[in-house]
């Protein structure tokens, strides 16, 4: 096995919580460089790293083969094209871009460069969610008529990280928590027919907004999609209805609070949620009526590297397609149009 040897763009919350971890105990990877201005974060946990002060300079070391653009949102574009034009594998942090043009010409570039560009939409392994795809997927529920997802939180302060508060682009709820619910809707029932989106500030300290409420229109189907600062007491997360019946999962996902508490990814029983969590199954199967707890998928966000080296590696696909990322960013547009028009935007 031929290690790639991988850069990161930052070493914030991105870099040592979800990236770090995973490239450093996958043995096809090699956690070989990272930017960081100012500071050695990076070295100070994983000395062997070399550390550069600029992104032209890191790019031009030809050692790398994969760069991970995870600096904030508004660099995504700037960042991953120059890693592109360098010849550079790239993954690129969620929101995948600003603009649809841009991902646009992301995706033709990585084409004419034959180059793996994926987006790091990491909620797709999330323990909650893959058990709400896998209740849906085996038809347990009929035919689905209604859904309804959450990230909701209750945060009475502003985010130390103020290139998340700042008023500017690519800022706010919508695109920060609203893409990993558009990501898990789309992966789940495809691209909808229209949009109507409410988006506003709820919090009187918030400068971007905290608050969204999005209805997806399918044929058959509606999606609702929310998220606000300002629930302290939570409701479930993924609710599901169907011809036959109904599922109802709390966020029970631990990746994101075990990573924070430097936990390995290597531990036997990462991504196990605890057995409060299961969610709630009331249906109909073969005639009878069923109301029982399901034990919760295991989550994992070593799946997605996993998929990523096979896709540099062997030419597989990518865990997260690019064009998927693209669809997104079609949908948060759409949103914003959504809301400022106050009415429903067809796709």
């Amino acid at each position: 096995m031929q290690p790639i040897n991988t850069a990161l763009c930052s070493f914030g919350m991105s870099g040592w919580v979800f990236h770090a971890p995973f490239i450093t105990t996958h043995p096809g990877f090699n956690f070989y460089a990272v930017l960081e201005r100012t500071k050695n974060l990076a070295q100070e946990k994983y000395p062997f790293v070399k550390t550069y002060r600029s992104l032209e300079e890191m790019l031009a070391d030809d050692n790398i083969e994969l760069v991970i653009s995870n600096a904030p949102n508004a660099t995504h574009y700037d960042f991953t094209k120059k890693a592109l034009r360098a010849g550079k594998h790239v993954v690129v942090e969620k929101p995948f871009t600003i603009e649809l043009a841009e991902a646009e010409e992301l995706i033709e570039l990585a084409r004419s460069k034959k180059k793996v560009l994926s987006v790091y939409h990491n909620r797709r392994w999330d323990s909650d969610y893959k058990t709400v795809k896998k209740i849906v997927q085996e038809g347990s529920l009929g035919n689905i008529v209604e859904a309804e997802f959450h990230y909701d939180r209750y945060k009475d302060e502003l985010s130390p990280k103020l290139h998340k508060e700042v008023p500017g682009p690519g800022t706010g709820s919508l695109y920060d928590l609203g893409s990993h619910l558009i990501d898990q809707t789309l992966h789940l029932f495809g691209m909808p027919e229209a949009v109507f989106a409410d988006i506003r500030i709820a919090r009187a300290i918030s400068k971007v907004d905290d608050y969204f409420d999005l209805l997806l229109y399918y044929p058959n189907l509606r999606v609702r999609l929310k998220s606000t600062y300002q629930a302290r007491e939570p409701i479930p997360s993924f609710v599901i209805h169907g011809s036959k019946g109904s599922f109802i999962k709390a966020r029970g996902d631990v990746q994101e609070t075990k990573l924070q508490q430097h936990v390995s990814p290597a531990n036997e029983e990462w991504g196990t949620e605890d057995e409060s969590d299961a969610g709630l199954l009331h249906t109909e199967i073969e005639g009878e009526i069923v109301r029982r707890h399901v034990v919760s998928e295991r989550g994992n966000y070593a799946d997605y590297y996993e998929q990523l080296y096979q896709a540099i590696r062997h030419a597989a696909e990518p865990p997260v397609a690019a064009e998927d990322g693209l669809k997104v960013i079609q949908i948060i547009k759409a949103a914003i149009k959504s809301n400022e028009e106050k009415k429903v935007i067809k796709l």
